[in-house]
């Protein structure tokens, strides 16, 4: 039987530390949460009941022993700045600033070194699974910068604060949760060492447990599905496209023009390709390459610097839409794929770094 190893628990002072510098909504949330809801305490405590409830539970899932689990639960560390993190809302910028820091020149040279380091496994991962290198390359750039900055946080200390700190979304980071502590004892990793983000995504491509668990492969063949391996993220991302049903070769997005006001009734209906090229043309929507009449797009705009472009959407613009559900991510990934692909194309020179130059 898997047992479980202690977590560790962070200190209230640290908590009223930060909490000086929190905005009053918040604090608010924090005071709540320490003197209210204390979910983790120390070894003499008894813990909260929503932490007991649990841990009896999953282990009457899944067949963990139960003191294993409260130990551990009594060491957990709770993270005031994820709370921070998550519940400070987005600033909300526009398309023009959004994607220029992942088009840099250090990201797009970045990404042909990382394609130039690991093309057998790109190559094989585009023959098993149809997804292109630049795009399996993109989308770890994005992610980690290539494995650069896979997070900070330990994962069970994210996900226990999550689960149990943050009412909004306490029961998914449960199930995420439970998962991590599968996925523990499934692989064999240590559950207190691994480090992702604050949301508990781990490894090059940023899998949350329930993904890593469903999607992540053993795609060096060395016996263990690790993320943070390259051969295992690049395997483990094009899986995750193929299973929400990335089309080999074809396009991920066309540039569209609107010479009619009634193409707003297409706006953005859905991020879902639900109206075919043909409705859109009836609109006078003008799409810029050839492609079959039933084809399904999505139409959505951007404020680029040259004023409003109009674009569709296709499937394999919407499948990147399911690894973050967000149309600047997606375009994001798409357009720093051209670069890269651009980029290798161009004669690499060998120096002692290795680095094309």
């Amino acid at each position: 039987m898997f047992v479980l190893e202690p977590l560790i628990e962070s200190k209230k002072h640290n908590v009223r530390a930060a909490r000086d510098r929190m905005p009053t909504m918040l604090k608010k949330l924090l005071l709540i949460i320490l003197f209210v809801f204390p979910a983790f305490t120390s070894s003499a405590q008894p813990l909260h009941k929503d932490v007991e409830r649990f841990i009896r539970e999953v282990a009457a899932r899944h067949h963990f022993k139960v003191p294993a689990l409260r130990q551990t639960m009594r060491e957990a560390r709770f993270q005031p700045s994820i709370i921070r993190a998550i519940t400070t809302p987005a600033t909300t910028r526009p398309w023009s600033e959004y994607y220029p820091p992942f088009l840099t020149a250090s990201r797009i040279e970045g990404g042909a070194q990382f394609w130039h380091e690991h093309k057998a496994e790109l190559a094989r991962a585009e023959r098993d699974f149809g997804v292109a290198p630049e795009i399996i390359v993109a989308t770890i750039g994005v992610e980690t910068l290539y494995g650069k900055n896979t997070g900070r946080y330990r994962v069970l200390d994210a996900l226990a604060t999550l689960a149990f700190h943050y009412p909004r979304r306490g029961e998914f980071f449960r199930n995420e949760l439970e998962q991590y502590l599968l996925l523990a004892r499934e692989t064999g990793f240590d559950p207190l060492t691994l480090k992702g983000s604050y949301a508990g995504a781990m490894g090059l491509g940023q899998f949350i447990p329930s993904s890593y668990r469903r999607y992540a492969i053993d795609f060096d063949g060395d016996g263990q599905i690790n993320l943070w391996h390259p051969a295992d993220a690049i395997g483990s991302v094009a899986n995750y496209y193929r299973e929400y049903g990335w089309q080999h070769g074809a396009p991920v997005v066309l540039r569209a023009g609107a010479f009619d006001n009634d193409y707003q009734q297409f706006l953005q209906r859905d991020i879902k390709p639900q109206t075919t090229l043909a409705e859109f043309q009836s609109a006078l929507v003008t799409v810029r390459e050839p492609l079959p009449a039933d084809t399904l797009a999505t139409l959505f705009t951007l404020e680029a610097e040259d004023g409003l472009q109009y674009w569709l959407g296709l499937n394999n613009f919407y499948v990147i839409t399911r690894y973050n559900r967000s149309v600047f991510y997606a375009m994001t990934v798409h357009l720093l794929s051209q670069e890269i692909l651009r980029r290798r194309t161009e004669p690499m020179v060998e120096s002692n770094g290795d680095r094309p130059q």
